[in-house]
């Protein structure tokens, strides 16, 4: 029996001719978008089937549909392009007097309050570093530094981190955003339970402020009323200035946002509302000489 073709013999241009197949829904089209022959495309499939022995696509009256195989493929061979791609930009700045690349990511808390003054302070010192930041809730910036998309986050510290290396990057603490003729202005500092009787606007339902606030309304023995989910912290502020309700926020937000709008916060008495975020970085990896000058940049200084 003839063995399969190794994984690692298939070049990127018949990976980047599969995919094009799969979204035009034509091998001529496909062809034409690559800019190769339509009879030289139907060969490299034919070859790309044969060599793997599996079948990627059923022919038929509506086009070329994926089979199982095919869409496991799809998934790889889409990374795998995502990844030459950005190896190709990575090795143009080099080329160009870029001396490293850093991916990270970060929650929207770092993102906003903290890390673009930290970020400017390190480009200062090191100008011909390139930093790509990827904004993702905390579970996805533990998962993504585990899976190796990045070398460095910054996350929520009261969440499952795993096994990452951890340091300590900020504390800061949560506190209810609301208009000055709320019922609760001036009342405070105030537990967060005192709170659930009003509507809420609340952060995307990923973040884990959400999810903290979920966890204390339920064990306070109470429901949120969660009028409207916002995907970040200006947001919130313009929405609790309409009137839709009051909203858990950093309180560096408050002075980058709500100040300006004429917002007022109440201070929180739960513990849970003081918090840590997080420097992660994968346990026992070397981080590059770039990223590693950036984890020093960043970590608190003795």
């Amino acid at each position: 029996m003839t063995q399969p073709m190794p994984v690692d013999r298939i070049s990127l241009t018949t990976l980047r001719l599969f995919v094009a197949v799969v979204e035009e829904g034509s091998l001529s089209k496909a062809a034409e978008r690559e800019s190769i022959a339509t009879s030289a495309a139907s060969r490299r499939l034919n070859d790309l089937e044969s060599g793997l022995d599996v079948v990627l696509f059923t022919r038929n009256s509506r086009g070329m549909q994926l089979t199982l195989a095919g869409e496991s493929l799809l998934q790889h061979a889409r990374r795998m392009l995502l990844a030459a791609s950005a190896l190709s930009s990575e090795l143009l700045e080099y080329r160009r007097g870029i001396r490293g690349h850093i991916r990270m990511l970060a929650n929207l808390s770092a993102i906003v309050a903290y890390l673009p003054e930290a970020l400017e302070a390190f480009f200062l010192e090191h100008p011909d570093l390139r930093i790509e930041l990827e904004e993702r809730p905390t579970p996805g910036v533990v998962r993504g530094i585990q899976e190796g998309w990045a070398e460095i986050g910054v996350c929520s510290g009261d969440s499952e981190l795993g096994d990452l290396a951890v340091l300590p990057f900020r504390r800061d603490r949560l506190v209810m955003l609301m208009r000055p003729d709320h019922p609760l202005a001036g009342q405070g500092p105030i537990a967060f339970a005192d709170t659930l009787p009003y509507d809420q606007v609340a952060l995307h339902a990923e973040s884990s402020i959400f999810t903290r606030s979920q966890i204390a309304a339920r064990d306070a023995g109470r429901s949120l009323r969660r009028r409207i989910h916002v995907p970040g912290f200006d947001a919130i502020c313009r929405t609790v200035q309409a009137g839709l309700g009051i909203g858990l926020v950093p309180e560096p937000v408050f002075e980058l946002f709500g100040r300006s709008m004429k917002l007022h916060f109440e201070p929180l008495t739960d513990a849970w509302a003081e918090r840590e975020l997080k420097l992660v970085y994968r346990n026992g990896r070397t981080l590059s000489t770039a990223a590693q000058q950036l984890l020093d940049h960043l970590r608190p200084k003795d």
